[in-house]
């Protein structure tokens, strides 16, 4: 019996240091600057012609999708001038 009551232990230890591991772990975020970034390399992609003609209304989409968003979520620049 003591042997089952010994060999939990490392269990038990081993599960409070996954806790503290994964609550050190920071969560992945996507900033507005890293759409701009996407919308720039989409834009670069297709100066270079990355992209076949099939493709470019899809991407074209996806573009216009993208700086929508950036700019509805945006910070206001009479609200930022202010702070």
């Amino acid at each position: 019996m003591k042997d089952q009551t010994t060999s939990n232990k490392p269990e038990q230890d081993l599960s409070s240091e996954q806790e503290t591991a994964t609550s050190e772990v920071e969560v992945p975020r996507i900033e507005l600057s890293d759409l701009v970034d996407c919308v720039k390399v989409i834009d670069l992609c297709s100066t270079r012609g990355a992209f076949k003609g099939a493709e470019l209304e899809a991407i074209g989409t996806l573009r216009k999708r993208l700086i929508v968003f950036v700019n509805h979520n945006a910070p206001d620049q009479e609200t930022t001038e202010k702070e």
